[in-house]
């Protein structure tokens, strides 16, 4: 894997928050002016919110934050500090709302975790089964939404008249097809068999049109028996943690919308359980966005899926609830990056 640190350090720069920050606000924008119901003066009914639900969205939103550096501090037994564990899920994150979800951002993962003092192989073993876990939760839950959902889990022409909404369906089940092969293949590389990976890939690349990709193939593979090593001999209670952590962490995002929209309306516990349900759905689909942490997709799809509920109060939901779960970790990202280059470039071994 390269870890090149300028490569790496080009993926983190700062300036690249202003694009994702464009095309969210741009989206908004568009989808504000381009419905004859809203003017401006609709924007007022942020007021209408109820204290207690926002309070709650604010609890989980910290808690998740929390989950997450409970979860990387465990998994590396205790090898990374608490200050450590921050930095590393605060780049983490902003790592992924600067890079397109389909990209990915293993190497940068790999590069912060190692530059905390984590071996290469560690690294890597650690980054790629925390990736398996939280894809397995959207491959276990997302048929179970559907189940409960029915008919009612995506959206219908009636709500909605953006053209994205017909292939919303489509978009999903190719979505999900793609993550639950990828989830498939790396837990069987990473735990079950390294070897055997190894060869498939190596034969794959043998063909003529793979060739030059060979190399990477045999490179990737060698990788892939270092990382499962590292895997070997851990105890119940490393993977109950895992297990655990994942499902707090992401529950407590979806939770977060739930609050949100219980400050503007009232929903009943069926209604939670859908809405809950959705967000499965459409985290999914927004899974293969090509943009930015999914900047401008997410709020184009957000108004399919939840306006039903919302009405007026839509769009300021949709703003509040990117707020919470987006562009907190642009901020973070921008103020911690240079604290945390010279931290680890200028100061030495990363301080404890």
């Amino acid at each position: 894997m390269d870890l090149d640190a300028k490569k790496i350090l080009k993926t983190l720069n700062p300036r690249k928050i202003w694009v994702p920050v464009v095309l969210g606000l741009g989206i908004v924008i568009y989808l504000f002016l381009s419905d004859p119901e809203m003017s401006a003066d609709k924007l007022s009914l942020i007021f209408d919110a109820t204290a207690t639900p926002i309070l709650l969205a604010i609890l989980v939103f910290f808690s998740r934050f929390a989950g997450y550096i409970f979860r990387i501090r465990s998994i590396t037994n205790n090898e990374l500090s608490w200050k450590s564990s921050l930095y590393v899920i605060i780049l983490w994150e902003f790592a992924s709302a600067v890079t397109p979800s389909v990209v990915g951002g293993t190497a940068v993962a790999v590069f912060i975790l190692w530059k905390e003092n984590i071996k290469p192989g560690k690294a890597l073993g650690y980054v790629l089964l925390t990736a398996v876990f939280d894809n397995l939760f959207f491959v276990l839950l997302a048929p179970i939404a559907l189940f409960l959902g029915m008919e009612s889990i995506f959206p219908s022409n009636s709500e909605s008249s953006h053209i994205l909404e017909d292939s919303l369906s489509a978009l999903f089940f190719l979505s999900y097809g793609l993550i639950a092969l990828y989830t498939f293949v790396m837990a069987f590389a990473l735990l079950i068999n390294p070897r055997l990976f190894k060869w498939v890939l190596i034969k794959i690349t043998s063909l003529k049109y793979l060739r030059k990709w060979r190399y990477a193939a045999y490179e990737r593979g060698t990788e892939m028996i270092l990382a499962s090593e590292q895997l070997k001999g851990m105890g119940a209670k490393f993977w109950i943690y895992l297990s655990l952590s994942t499902v707090f962490i992401w529950s407590s995002r979806y939770l977060l919308l739930n609050f949100l929209m219980s400050a503007f309306t009232r929903i009943s516990l069926n209604e939670h359980v859908l809405i809950f349900g959705k967000q499965i759905i459409l985290w999914v689909v927004m899974l293969i966005s090509p943009t930015p942490g999914s900047s401008g997709t997410a709020e184009a799809i957000f108004p399919s899926f939840f306006k039903m509920y919302l009405g007026d109060y839509t769009i300021i939901v949709n703003i509040l609830w990117r707020l919470f779960t987006y562009y907190p970790y642009l901020l973070l990202g921008a103020i911690f990056l240079p604290r945390w280059i010279k931290r680890v470039f200028f100061h030495g071994k990363a301080e404890s």
